[in-house]
């Protein structure tokens, strides 16, 4: 087991959960209820701390953070199953202990569940495109200037906060940790089938639209 890996997944998986549910809480305790402001802050820090775990970590783990990407990883066979299963767990599982973290620093409820109901197909073609995008992001700049997939990822998700309706999970490890907060952030459990089904297929389209293409 190459723990160095699963260790930078863990830690990688944290800093952006924890970033995302905390500048959210962030967000809208300081806009004085502009829901434009906090999404804007939310987003800017999500897109600044991709960049920078992405960069930590892409040498050691291949920076994933995400079960789609180690997925589309797995089906092109640059890790092994076993690697795909105990990535998708460590993020799924830092992602949880993010959510605890940022609510005992923001003196919140340790435990919460989401009231914010985000269920429809619109939601679910929403989150298609946006694993989509993801994936072909990561792909093609991997394939093109691999230096720069760190900032790409970075770019697109910052984009898509604003030209997706669910603004862009694209990210089950996510979507799940914030199923367990009832933050700005937060989204309930009767919407998950919708964000996870968008999310498997966009990745499936991505992956398939990158071996047509390439």
């Amino acid at each position: 087991m190459n723990l160095r890996k699963y260790a930078s997944e863990f830690i990688g998986t944290f800093f952006l959960i924890a970033t995302v549910i905390g500048s959210g809480i962030m967000g809208e305790n300081l806009s004085k209820g502009n829901v434009a402001i906090a999404l804007l802050g939310n987003t800017l820090a999500t897109g600044a701390i991709l960049f920078v775990i992405i960069k930590s970590f892409e040498d050691i783990s291949g920076a994933h953070f995400n079960p789609i990407v180690s997925l589309v990883f797995y089906l092109l066979g640059e890790i092994k199953f076993k690697e795909f299963f105990y990535y998708s767990i460590i993020q799924c599982s830092a992602g949880l202990f993010a959510v605890l973290s940022i609510h005992y620093m923001f003196g919140l409820d340790f435990l919460q569940i989401s009231s914010n109901s985000r269920e429809g197909l619109n939601m679910l073609y929403s989150e298609f495109i946006a694993a989509l995008g993801l994936i072909m992001t990561i792909l093609f700049v991997k394939q093109s200037d691999k230096k720069n997939v760190a900032i790409a990822v970075a770019l697109f998700i910052t984009a898509g906060y604003w030209f997706t309706s669910s603004t862009s999970f694209a990210n089950p490890a996510v979507t799940l940790a914030r199923t367990f907060t009832d933050t700005f952030t937060g989204i309930s459990p009767d919407s998950l089938i919708y964000f996870f089904c968008g999310q498997v297929l966009g990745a499936f389209a991505g992956l398939i639209i990158f071996k047509l293409l390439k």
